[in-house]
């Protein structure tokens, strides 16, 4: 207990490097290429595993726990992409304690590629967020807020492109109505579009103008809504670019994708992490003599 207190300690101070054990040999080369994409959400600043007599998920989570997994992962693999769908704040003493900057300096250790913003961010309001935001090493991505003339204007990236062993990857974040969610004055001033239009009009652009072999979506919008809401399955249906949808907000737990077949009569494959860092997402793309092929499936922490 003592050990981990200190670790953690370290790393709220910015000095702790994030010790993970596991072999490093290179990935196997082979007539295709495999990209590997790992997902979170909804981890709500569990640092720790949940405590052993937990009712529902005892023993599991943690992020030594998870960042010994992804290395795992990156040591048999050559191309691989971590993400994260947002809610990384809020729902331990560690949120009340760091204000954030704890969660965003492990990711950041952990290696995180990029990641998209949740209600939760917001609950301290967009100054305290745009100061935290400082302590992350990798992009946070959003094409549907308007943050023009907010703390947040020019730390929020409308996407991102990736390359892995030839294959252009374009990433975009969407995030919820925070109406009735976040208090009106930690949000003041930024404006909510649209999910579904935004998202697939970033995606066209991604893919015709920047010529991105895939599309990636990180939402925190939810899997299933009431009330007429946007939601990952509306977005799947309605939208013609984006391939791949990572979500979050409904803590939903999945054993594996689901295939929703888009406007344009396409699969899109749409992938939640569940809660608390007790399961990441695995979704593998390999990509052979122009043809794709598609496969996911969970990881628990621990395995």
């Amino acid at each position: 207990m003592q050990n981990r207190r200190e670790f953690i300690k370290r790393v709220a101070a910015g000095s702790a490097f994030l010790a993970i054990p596991g072999v490093l040999h290179p990935a196997k080369k082979t007539a295709e290429t495999r990209l590997v994409i790992l997902h979170t959400s909804d981890v709500h600043s569990h640092i720790d595993p949940m405590p052993a007599d937990h009712a529902l998920y005892p023993g599991m989570g943690g992020f030594a726990q998870r960042a010994a997994q992804i290395q795992q992962v990156r040591a048999d693999n050559e191309h691989v992409l971590l993400f994260d769908s947002g809610d990384f704040f809020q729902g331990t003493p560690y949120f009340n304690l760091y204000g954030g900057s704890l969660e965003l300096k492990l990711m950041t250790k952990m290696g995180y590629d990029a990641a998209t913003l949740g209600n939760h961010e917001f609950d301290n309001g967009m100054e305290h967020l745009a100061k935290q935001l400082q302590y992350a090493g990798f992009p946070i991505v959003n094409c549907n807020y308007g943050i023009s003339n907010t703390p947040l204007e020019g730390k929020i990236e409308n996407y991102k492109i990736f390359e892995k062993g030839g294959v252009r990857i374009g990433v975009i974040g969407l995030g919820i109505d925070p109406k009735g969610l976040v208090a009106p004055s930690n949000h003041a001033g930024l404006v909510w579009n649209d999910p579904i239009l935004k998202g697939d009009n970033m995606a066209k652009y991604l893919k015709q103008e920047q010529n991105c072999h895939i599309v990636i979506a990180l939402t925190h919008i939810g899997l299933r809504m009431a009330y007429g809401m946007a939601d990952d399955y509306a977005l799947a249906a309605n939208s013609s670019y984006i391939d791949i949808i990572l979500g979050g907000h409904t803590h939903s737990f999945m054993d594996e994708a689901v295939l929703v077949n888009n406007a344009a009569n396409k699969e899109v494959m749409i992938m939640h992490s569940g809660e608390h860092g007790v399961q990441m997402s695995r979704i593998d793309l390999l990509f052979s003599k122009g043809k794709l092929r598609k496969s996911s499936q969970t990881i628990n922490t621990p395995a």
